[in-house]
């Protein structure tokens, strides 16, 4: 009984609903296992004898075999979608999937460099116009901490070197003003002055960073020029153009920098997204603790 309620849900997904052969798969991996703690641990009979604590017992026990938040989630998901069905059809009188709540899941810490290994990155030796480019440009990304697409995208007017700011638009359109350090406005610099003009091919084009053929550059583009420069410096962990965002974020925290002010150079609406780096901080500050109290 149970078994065959099931299959004719998996149809309803396929045939009404449409579902990719994935999502499908999702389903059926949840649910059927569901359906086997229903009928073999707790010896239900019948949907309609389900009730709450039934599910609760189940997502306890997928909680107790390790399973993550994600997983519960999407479990619970996959259970309330179910249960509406079984309402719609008129299998159950009742929806004993209500008032579950899905579990916070904890968000991933972002990966980041030492600063010992973002000076390798920025080390970047040569006086080829794309070498100046490249310094330049990673310069100014951790100096910054731009998205990569506000990197791409920014005008030479967007730049206020000498009074040490930066104008980018962010998601939404939105304007912020970062400040600019010594280093990176070295090296911005000396991009305008000694490489950019050999890269553009055409007059009034006003596109800060170009490629070769003196084009705007492209997100993978950039992902390549770091992937080398990270390559070059010997940095074995994966890198990508979030990471040099990420550890400018969390070396301002470490280094004292308050909150607000961090939130606003990221150009986050929400201070919630911010705060993910004070997590990064106290993660890094008990792995000191670890190394090097001598009773951790």
């Amino acid at each position: 009984m149970l078994a065959s309620t099931l299959e004719d849900f998996f149809h309803y997904l396929q045939i009404e609903r449409g579902l990719s052969n994935n999502t499908l798969k999702s389903y059926k991996r949840d649910l059927n296992q569901y359906q086997q703690y229903m009928e073999k641990v707790i010896q239900k009979t019948s949907w309609e004898s389900v009730v709450r604590s039934d599910i609760i017992g189940f997502l306890y026990m997928l909680k107790d075999d390790g399973k993550s938040a994600a997983t519960l989630a999407r479990a619970i998901s996959s259970i309330r979608l179910f249960h509406r069905f079984l309402i719609s059809e008129q299998i159950v009188t009742h929806d004993a999937s209500l008032h579950i709540e899905t579990p916070k899941q904890e968000r991933k810490l972002p990966d980041i460099l030492s600063p010992k290994d973002v000076e390798a990155l920025l080390t970047i030796e040569g006086n080829s116009p794309l070498k100046i480019r490249n310094k330049a440009m990673l310069e100014l990304l951790y100096a910054t901490g731009l998205r990569v697409t506000e990197l791409i995208t920014l005008k030479v007017s967007d730049l206020h070197l000498t009074m040490g700011f930066v104008r980018c638009l962010g998601k939404g359109s939105k304007e912020r003003i970062v400040p600019l350090g010594n280093i990176a406005e070295r090296a911005v610099e000396n991009y305008l002055q000694y490489a950019r003009g050999g890269l553009v091919k055409r007059s009034g084009a006003d596109t800060l960073f170009v490629n070769q053929h003196g084009r705007p550059l492209t997100r993978q583009g950039f992902w390549k020029i770091l992937k080398g420069a990270a390559k070059d410096a010997g940095i074995k962990k994966a890198i990508t153009p979030h990471t040099l965002r990420h550890s400018f974020a969390t070396h301002l925290l470490e280094n004292g920098a308050d909150l607000r002010s961090v939130q606003e150079m990221l150009g986050h609406a929400d201070i919630s997204t911010t705060q993910i780096y004070t997590h990064v901080t106290k993660a890094r500050l008990k792995d000191v603790y670890k190394t090097y109290h001598p009773r951790a």
